[in-house]
């Protein structure tokens, strides 16, 4: 079997059985990827069927058993994207195709509202995303639920429904259910112009003009919101989504923090950089170097690890 370089990111509902049959459809090849956490009846019944589309369309299957003591959708999230990028690192695979639709996107964009956000917070899922060794693909990312639905039935595609979406005890689920699917029923079509206009806003609002040499990315200050801005989208790219809370950690320590225990940030007097950790212990002749350079500690044993020389 000749390997895809896609991974689809497959969980058997509705959006993710519609792209598997979508990229069939389209002549996309691709492999599958699906993450059975054990909390609904249907579990098990989910995996068999991805494992039956894999058998009867030449497709490479990979499947993750997630164990949490407590389920919450960031535990889980994590859970996913993490056994996601080890197959992908493992495997050579270069694009994650995920199955977010229009609703999903209105959806987080009331979310982020709720909470108080900017426009890069308010539409942050795309079409095509960039992170540090691989691509992101939502094809389906200005197609709303309703219209997959009709996609699966006019083909008579089997598909499950999970049941724990209709919990409004969880705060996505409560808005999904109270304003997002109706309102997207009605103004489907300006929901999809208002985020098509935003995202090129989006476009002249967003700096990304910084240096990177390996994993280590460093830019000049400006102003604290523009600079959380920046830091905000080189975390994503190194594998890290940050919560509000994260980044106000970030802003109290004047950009001198660790992430998670695996991202560094530090700053100097004009430039904040940032790595991966790494604890070690430093030569005396670099100790030295970085003093003279003005390099801040937190990314010292990261840029002596990977013998980086910064001018």
């Amino acid at each position: 079997m000749e390997k895809s370089s896609n991974l689809l990111a497959f969980s058997a509902g509705v959006d993710s059985t519609a792209l598997f049959f979508w990229l069939l459809e389209n002549n996309i090849d691709f492999d599958i990827a699906i993450v059975n956490y054990h909390t609904r009846d249907t579990s098990d019944e989910e995996v068999k069927y991805a494992k039956e589309l894999a058998q009867k369309y030449n497709k490479q299957i990979y499947i993750k058993d997630c164990y949490l003591e407590k389920f919450s959708e960031k535990k889980a999230r994590d859970c996913r994207y993490k056994f996601f990028e080890e197959i992908m690192k493992k495997h050579g695979y270069t694009t994650l195709i995920l199955a977010h639709q229009l609703n999903d996107r209105f959806e987080w964009f009331l979310m982020q509202l709720s909470k108080g956000a900017g426009v890069k917070e308010l539409i942050s899922m795309e079409k095509w995303e960039e992170r540090e060794w691989y691509k992101i693909y939502r094809p389906f990312y200005n197609i709303s639920r309703d219209e997959i639905i009709t996609f699966l039935n006019e083909r008579g595609i089997k598909f499950f429904i999970d049941k724990s979406n209709f919990d409004t005890k969880y705060k996505r689920n409560f808005i999904r259910s109270h304003f997002a699917n109706e309102f997207i029923k009605l103004y489907k079509d300006g929901v999809k112009k208002s985020f098509e206009f935003l995202e090129e806003d989006k476009k002249l609002l967003v700096d990304t003009n910084w240096k990177k040499i390996k994993d280590l990315y460093f830019f000049d200050k400006s102003i604290p919101q523009k600079d959380i801005k920046k830091v905000d989208l080189i975390l994503k790219r190194l594998g890290i989504l940050p919560t509000k809370a994260q980044k106000d950690e970030i802003l109290k320590t004047n950009f001198s923090c660790v992430i998670q225990g695996k991202i560094a940030i530090d700053t100097n007097d004009k430039q904040i950089f940032i790595s991966p950790y790494v604890k070690i212990p430093l030569t005396k002749e670099n100790k030295e170097k970085f003093r003279i350079k003005k390099i801040p500690p937190k990314v010292r044993g990261y840029i002596q690890k990977e013998n980086i020389c910064i001018t």
